[in-house]
């Protein structure tokens, strides 16, 4: 598929600024797939490399300043992080986190709109703890490589790309199964 965009672009790897990968939080395997092509394909064209946060790539895809970002991460539990949009750029307002849906950092303020899967799995609860702060709930929204993307451009233009052998992804949780006694 890289083989096929690069050619459609005609370009070829050596020729990209960098490249960038969703960091987290997620999927344990995924991340970690994610992580090892971006630093494989990086490390055998000499690119830097840049990690994004699925989360604030949530708030980039949500069409609002002030953004609840909440990815259902199974469990019971949510990954979450509040923005607001500072001129171009996304400054964390609550810093992503897991954490229970009824126990989730308030915000400041109103006119936010929420997103992710967590609204969509966890919306009753959510609502319950944002009541009237919260205008829109778009909880179909993923993080997606489109929104990844340009981040990650405006990452590179600052400087931001390091080297592939410090990427990694961002784990947020410790404990990524239930014990059979849990269950």
């Amino acid at each position: 598929m890289l083989q096929e965009l690069l050619a459609q672009a005609e370009l070829t790897l050596v020729q990209l600024d960098g490249i960038a990968f969703g960091a987290g939080p997620g999927s344990f395997t995924g991340l970690r797939i994610a992580c090892g092509v971006a630093q494989g394909l990086a490390f055998g064209s000499n690119l830097p490399v840049i990690g994004i946060s699925t989360l604030e790539a949530l708030a980039q895809q949500a069409s609002n300043n002030s953004v609840i970002t909440a990815i259902d991460a199974n469990m019971g539990e949510i990954y979450h992080a509040a923005y607001v949009k500072s001129a171009d750029d996304w400054r964390p307002v609550s810093i992503p986190t897991l954490c229970l849906p009824q126990h989730v950092p308030l915000v400041p303020g109103n006119n936010w709109v929420a997103c992710g899967s967590g609204f969509g799995t966890y919306g009753e609860a959510l609502r319950s703890q944002y009541g009237s702060c919260i205008t829109r709930i778009e909880s179909d929204l993923k993080p997606h490589a489109r929104e990844m993307t340009q981040l990650a451009e405006k990452g590179f233009v600052k400087g931001l790309g390091i080297d592939p052998v410090d990427a990694a992804p961002i784990y947020i949780r410790n404990k990524v199964a239930l014990k059979e006694s849990e269950r």
